[in-house]
């Protein structure tokens, strides 16, 4: 495979200043501890800007912050920065990506319950390691790198623009845009994407823009269907979305359900966030966390916990919940008497993890028990048929 040639066009917003360290408490740090516009299913031509195929077979793509990027020919290899990136190959019928910010984050279970989808993370590697090595980058030799540069500049101490110019131009190019929380401030400056926004960008990085469109118009008929199970805003339970860490926690990062795409399912099923309802901030606001004490003050109807992604529900339930049914305060949680007491999902979801998603969610909030999307066209999307 020929290294992609590329030219990254001014305007692109790349930005450094002081973030978290990866070695943190931050649940969304690079810590191995452990969503706006995302109905929007238009053609990838219409969502993107620049793109195009020249006559000698090299054609352009355009995001937010890099700019408008050119290829000279279709990447093969590829890495990505999270879980929602990865997803998105998966459904545009790519081999997985060799390695993505934290493997442990990838939750490729979600797929077990669709026949003919499946992925082997095994050979998949972290970029983070106690770092980001340059080196690693150099290693893995890929085609693209389909991650935000300013997330490697931002989230850590460590990497700034010469080093990403070093990888784009001695590797290859960077493409790609944080789209999982709008909650910081280095990206306040460049446009945020939702998820079928970036997913269409991706889909033409890839050339694979029929499996784009026909996730899109899935994607649209699903989301018509939740309309079904979506009570009247009045009977809506109040759901709190928080990050607790371990099979034994004590506080919890809150999270106020927000424009990123690791809401999705939430905005998507119209729930009430207790949280918002109180004067608790956002995690994003100040880290703050809160303690059971707070929780009861609040005493939301259905508690959704992030940070547990690695667990089955049987194995939340026999540690987390048990754990809360036997503490002194949190007994007295109206959603842990009530067994509404769930996992919350994960910072990072795609199209295919998105449906496996809402519809879990779905179960947990409104109690739906049927299944909300054809497993079967999801899979024959992945594996070309269109």
């Amino acid at each position: 495979m020929h290294r992609r040639e590329f030219v990254a066009v001014a305007g692109g917003a790349l930005t450094t200043g002081l973030a978290g360290c990866a070695g943190s408490t931050d649940p969304e740090a690079g810590s191995p501890t452990d969503g706006s516009g995302d109905g929007s299913t238009g053609t990838p031509q219409e969502s993107s800007s620049g793109s195009g195929t020249d006559a000698d077979g090299s054609y352009s793509v355009s995001m937010e912050p890099v700019g408008e990027v050119t290829f000279d020919e279709v990447p093969e290899t590829w890495v990505a920065n999270n879980g929602s990136w990865a997803d998105m190959g998966v459904a545009l019928g790519m081999e997985p990506p060799k390695g993505v910010w934290l493997t442990s984050r990838y939750h490729t279970q979600y797929y077990d319950d669709i026949d003919g989808v499946s992925v082997d993370a095994s050979g998949m590697v972290d970029l983070y390691q106690d770092g980001v090595d340059k080196e690693l980058f150099l290693e893995l030799d890929a085609d693209v790198h389909v991650i935000d540069p300013n997330f490697l500049m931002n989230r850590f101490k460590g990497w700034d623009q010469d080093d990403v110019d070093e990888i784009s131009q001695g590797v290859a190019p960077f493409f790609g845009n944080s789209i999982f929380s709008t909650g910081y401030a280095w990206h306040e400056d460049y446009e945020y994407y939702g998820l079928y926004e970036a997913f269409g960008k991706l889909a033409e990085v890839f050339q694979r823009t029929d499996r784009y469109g026909a996730f899109a118009s899935l994607h649209e008929e699903f989301q018509a269907s939740l309309a079904d199970v979506v009570p009247p805003e009045g009977e809506r339970p109040a759901v709190a979305i928080m990050w607790a860490d371990g099979d034994e926690p004590e506080t919890f990062s809150p999270y106020l359900v927000g424009e990123g795409t690791s809401f999705k399912q939430w905005r998507d099923l119209g729930v009430r966030d207790a949280l918002a309802e109180t004067d608790v901030q956002d995690f994003h606001s100040n880290r703050g966390r809160i303690d059971y004490e707070t929780l009861l003050e609040i005493d939301p109807d259905v508690l959704l916990f992030r940070g547990q992604e690695a667990k089955t529900g049987r194995e939340f339930r026999d540690t987390v919940v048990s754990f809360m049914e036997d503490h002194d305060v949190a007994s007295s949680l109206t959603a842990v008497r009530n067994g509404d007491v769930f996992r919350g999902g994960p910072l990072y979801q795609g199209p295919i993890t998105n449906l496996v998603l809402t519809e879990r969610a779905a179960g947990q909030v409104y109690g739906v028990e049927d299944e909300l999307f054809d497993r079967n066209r999801v899979a024959g999307i992945v594996n070309g048929d269109v």
